[in-house]
């Protein structure tokens, strides 16, 4: 599990195509210092497994190489990158860390669009499309992953062609792929897993409700 705090901004390396499947070879020093094979990091928000060849213990060189299987690489923009790109890396969190920002599982949900981008003297407001099905799980003041980052919701839009939009801090714009990705570009979105899971269990209790039998009245259950 992670919290959407971005550790560094990596570099995909080399991008491997295989049978139904790709494999992505990134730099990243910080989320290799303690990683081994079958570590996880989360790359632009979808959670990868280390994979060693070598069999090796320990990674060396400051570089890790993933598989991405096609359900992946067809649920998200991962799919869009190129050698050279830059990509935000994050560990996951160990148990006795801090939320940082939300529960993030680095299971991507679908893909939004950055619409734009609207400058400020301390912080950038950047608009980002919603797929129509993720828009319920949004909400004003809300916790959104974008590209693996743990940001808060500012405004929404509902309608047909719903979006959202983040405020970014300097911080945020100096050390994630936020800071330069320009209207166009496809980024990884991934909803609140807790509010996925409210609906499924409302909706399941609900059906349970009008399909129960209904109850006899006898003299024991007056």
């Amino acid at each position: 599990m992670f919290t959407g705090i971005i550790e560094e901004l990596g570099e995909i390396v080399a991008i491997e195509t295989l049978p139904d499947a790709a494999r992505y070879t990134v730099r990243g020093p910080v989320v290799t210092e303690d990683a081994v094979h079958g570590a996880s990091i989360a790359v632009n928000g979808v959670c990868l497994t280390v994979v060693d060849e070598t069999g090796s213990a320990e990674l060396k060189g400051g570089q890790f190489t993933a598989d991405v299987m096609a359900e992946s690489l067809v649920r998200s923009s991962l799919g869009d990158l190129r050698p050279g790109d830059r990509v935000n890396l994050e560990r996951p969190m160990v148990a006795n860390g801090r939320f940082g920002g939300h529960i993030v599982q680095g299971h991507v949900d679908g893909t939004g669009t950055v619409l734009g981008r609207t400058p400020a003297e301390h912080w950038e407001l950047v608009r980002i499309s919603l797929p129509a099905g993720l828009a319920r799980y949004v909400v004003e003041k809300g916790s959104i992953t974008v590209d693996g980052i743990s940001l808060t919701v500012s405004a929404l839009t509902d309608g047909a062609e719903p979006d959202f939009t983040v405020s970014l801090i300097p911080g945020t714009l100096a050390q994630t792929t936020l800071g330069f990705k320009q209207p166009g570009a496809r980024v990884n979105l991934e909803v609140d897993v807790i509010a996925k899971y409210t609906e499924k269990l409302l909706g399941r209790a609900a059906a349970v409700t009008e399909t129960a039998e209904p109850v006899l009245e006898t003299e024991a259950t007056r």
